[in-house]
């Protein structure tokens, strides 16, 4: 069985930064592809980010970033720790949610981390 954990939140002033953790132990294959979302309290949970595995054919990871946090966010992988980052950048209140970790491969979901921006 796979376990997805996400730690890092936090409260942080606009303009700050945060960097998100998350790790998905369980199956080998677990981190291959992986996702954030965020969840505004009422609102749908939103799709942030998404990383998945090199390939023969792509030998990088590819990544895909939600427009608002394109050149923001960064999210990247360190496979020998099992670890994938969210790395974020200029944070306006508007980034205020619940951010989950989501192992595409695995289809489990880790149980959130809060991330406030405020004065």
């Amino acid at each position: 069985q796979v376990q997805v954990v996400e730690s890092g939140g936090g409260l942080v002033q606009p303009g700050g930064s945060l960097r998100l953790s998350c790790t998905a132990s369980g199956k080998p294959f677990a981190t291959n592809a992986m996702a954030w979302y965020r969840q505004v309290s009422g609102k749908n949970r939103e799709w942030v980010a998404t990383i998945t595995t090199a390939s023969r054919v792509a030998p990088d990871d590819r990544t895909d970033y939600l427009e608002s946090v394109r050149g923001r966010f960064t999210v990247s992988r360190d496979s020998a720790k099992k670890m994938v980052y969210l790395q974020m950048n200029n944070l306006t209140p508007e980034d205020t949610a619940v951010y989950y970790c989501y192992s595409i491969s695995a289809e489990t979901w880790g149980q959130g981390t809060q991330v406030t921006v405020s004065f």
